[in-house]
C-alpha cells in the first residue's frame, strides 16, 4: 500500500510540474546553475572555461589555433597547468601541463605510477601491439633492455652508419638532383628517406619508396594510413571509435584494411628471415646481417630470459620504424624551413662544415657530389648539433604526450591528479614559456645551447624532445646522427629556397607535420670551399 501511495504520490508531483513549468522557467534555472557554476568554478579552479555536457571541448576549439600560432597563452597564462574535462559520458578529464617539475615527478621520480596508461594502448594496439612504443611494465622493460643493449652496441652504430651513407649517397641526393630546378614537396621526401632508413634498420629490406620517380609503394602507403587513423582515434571519443571499429565503418575500415597490409608484411619478412637463419650454411652466428630483426632472433638463441614470438619481434620493428620515421622526418622539415627564415645561421653551418672538409688529407678535393661525411667529422659538427637541437625545442616532432596515473597521487607542487585522470604535458608550449628560455624563446637561437665553444645539454625534463627519464628514447643518438648526415649532405650541395607565398603552419595532430608540406626548390651551390 505505501508503494503504491509513493508512486502515486511522484506521478502526481510530476504531471503537476508538467502542467506549471514553462520552458522559460526551465531554461532559467538552467542558466542560474551555469552562472553559480562558473563563478564557483573561478573561485576554485585556475585554468579557461569548463563548460556543462561539452567539458572543456568548446575551449580547445577556441584555444586550438593560439596554441600553435602563439605558443599555448592559455597554458602560460595560468601558470603552466590547467585542468579539463572532456564531453559527458566521454570519461576524460585531468589536468595539462607544461611544468618541468611535474614531468619529472611523472617521468621519473614516481615513474611506476604514471605509464602510457590503458587508454592510449587500446587506441594504438591494434597497429603496434605489444611493441616497446606501446607497451608498460613488465613487457616494456624487457624490449628497453633487449633494444638498449643492442643500440648502443658499436656493431649496430657501425651498420647504422653505413645503411645512412649508403641511402643518403645512393638515393636522397639522386632524387634532389633529378628534382634541382622543380618544387619539390621536401617534406614527402625527407618522410621516404627516413621511413626507408628505418625500414632497412629495422628488417633490413628496402621498401623502394625513395626512388627519382618517388613512387607510392604498398606497404609505405599502408604504413602511414596507418599511422594516421590510429591517431584519429585520440581525437574521437571512444563511444563513437569503438562501434565503428566492430561494425568497420568510415574511418576503421580504412584502418583495418591499412593494419592488414603493413602486418602481412612484416609477417611475410620475419617469417622468412627465420627460415634463411635456419637454413643459413654457417649457422646462426654466421649470419651476414646486422638489423634488428636478425638480431633479436639471434639475441633469443643465446639468452634464456629473451623470449620474442613471431607476433612481438614484429610489434618491436613496427614500433621502431614507427619512432624513427615521423619524429626525424618531421624535425628536418621544420629544421630547412628554419634555415630558409635565418639565412645566418645557415652561413654559419656551411662554415663549419667547409672548416672541417679543410682538416681532410685531401684538402684539394672539390667535387661535393663525391664528399661523404664520416661519424667523426659528423660529432665535430657543434653549431649543427645546437642548431637540430634548437629546431626539435621549437617544433618537437611529438609535440605533447601524455600518462595515466594507477594511482591518486599528488605533484610536488601540491596539484592532486586522479586515478585514471591524463595528464597531458605540452613539449610545444614549453618552448615559448619565458620563464623556462628567456625573454628570447620564441626565436631560432642555436647559440643558446652553446657555451666556450662545446655543446651545453638541457634537462631531459625542460627539454622532453626525445622523452625522458627510463623512456629515454634509445634511438636518439641514431636520430642526430642521420639528421645531421641528411643536413649536411643537402646543405653543402644546395641552397633551398621556400615557394613564393607558400603557407607553412603545424597540422594539429600528436605528430606536428606540416599542413601544407615543405614546397622549396634546390638551387645548386657552389663547388669550391
Amino acid at each position: 500500500m505505501e508503494y503504491n501511495m509513493i508512486i502515486d504520490l511522484i506521478f502526481s508531483s510530476t504531471r503537476w510540474l508538467y502542467s506549471h513549468l514553462w520552458f522559460s522557467d526551465i531554461a532559467i534555472a538552467l542558466l542560474i546553475i551555469f552562472i553559480f557554476n562558473s563563478i564557483f568554478q573561478r573561485l576554485t579552479t585556475k585554468g579557461p572555461m569548463i563548460w556543462p555536457v561539452f567539458g572543456i571541448l568548446p575551449t580547445v576549439v577556441l584555444y586550438a589555433y593560439d596554441i600553435y600560432d602563439k605558443g599555448g597563452n592559455a597554458l602560460i597564462k595560468y601558470g603552466g597547468t590547467i585542468y579539463f574535462r572532456g564531453l559527458w559520458m566521454s570519461g576524460t578529464y585531468g589536468i595539462v601541463t607544461s611544468d618541468p617539475v611535474k614531468i619529472e615527478y611523472m617521468l621519473k621520480t614516481n615513474f611506476n605510477n604514471f605509464p602510457k596508461g590503458k587508454a592510449y594502448q587500446e587506441r594504438l594496439y591494434d597497429f603496434l601491439g605489444d611493441g616497446i612504443f606501446n607497451a608498460d611494465g613488465d613487457l616494456w622493460r624487457v624490449q628497453r633492455r633487449v633494444a638498449t643493449s643492442e643500440m648502443h652496441s658499436a656493431r649496430f652504430m657501425r651498420f647504422s652508419m653505413e645503411s645512412i651513407k649508403a641511402l643518403v649517397h645512393g638515393k636522397l641526393l639522386k632524387v634532389l638532383d633529378a628534382k634541382k630546378g622543380c618544387v619539390i614537396d621536401l617534406q614527402d621526401v625527407l618522410l621516404r628517406f627516413t621511413f626507408e632508413n628505418t625500414c632497412a634498420v629495422a628488417f633490413g629490406v628496402d621498401t623502394g619508396c625513395l626512388e627519382v620517380g618517388l613512387p607510392e609503394t604498398p606497404f609505405a602507403k599502408a604504413f602511414e594510413k596507418a599511422t594516421f587513423l590510429s591517431l584519429t582515434r585520440f581525437l574521437v571519443p571512444y563511444f563513437v571509435w569503438k562501434p565503428m571499429r566492430f561494425f568497420k565503418l568510415g574511418f576503421e575500415k580504412r584502418l583495418h584494411e591499412a593494419i592488414k597490409i603493413v602486418h602481412g608484411f612484416c609477417e611475410e619478412i620475419v617469417r622468412e628471415r627465420k627460415m634463411e637463419l635456419l637454413y643459413n650454411k654457417e649457422g646462426l652466428h654466421g649470419a651476414s646481417r646486422f638489423d634488428l630483426l636478425t638480431r633479436l632472433i639471434l639475441m633469443e638463441q643465446d639468452q634464456e630470459d629473451v623470449i620474442f614470438s613471431d607476433k612481438l619481434l614484429q610489434d618491436f620493428c613496427i614500433s621502431f620504424i614507427l619512432a624513427g620515421r615521423d619524429t626525424s622526418s618531421v624535425g628536418l622539415s621544420w629544421f630547412f624551413w628554419l634555415i630558409t627564415k635565418n639565412r645566418h645561421v645557415e652561413t654559419l653551418i656551411i662554415d663549419e662544415i667547409h672548416d672541417i672538409l679543410r682538416q681532410r688529407n685531401n684538402p684539394n678535393q672539390k667535387e661535393h657530389e663525391n664528399i661523404t661525411f664520416t661519424e667523426e667529422e659528423l660529432n665535430k659538427m657543434v653549431y649543427l648539433h645546437a642548431a637540430i637541437s634548437e629546431s626539435l625545442r621549437l617544433y618537437p616532432p611529438v609535440s605533447f604526450d601524455h600518462k595515466e596515473p594507477l594511482e591518486d597521487d599528488i605533484f610536488p607542487d601540491g596539484t592532486r591528479v586522479k586515478k585514471g585522470a591524463r595528464v597531458v604535458y605540452c613539449m610545444y608550449v614549453m618552448a615559448r614559456m619565458e620563464n623556462l628560455w628567456g625573454e628570447d624563446c620564441r626565436e631560432f637561437k642555436p647559440e643558446r645551447w652553446i657555451k666556450d665553444g662545446k655543446f651545453m645539454s638541457e634537462s631531459q625534463f625542460k627539454y622532453a624532445v626525445f622523452n625522458a627519464g627510463p623512456r629515454l628514447c634509445v634511438g636518439k643518438k641514431f636520430a642526430y646522427v642521420q639528421m645531421k648526415m641528411v643536413v649536411a649532405s643537402i646543405l653543402l650541395r644546395y641552397r633551398l629556397k621556400l615557394v613564393e607565398d607558400h603557407i607553412v603552419c603545424p597540422k594539429v595532430n600528436t605528430t606536428l607535420y606540416m599542413k601544407h608540406g615543405l614546397l622549396v626548390t634546390m638551387e645548386p651551390r657552389e663547388t669550391e670551399y
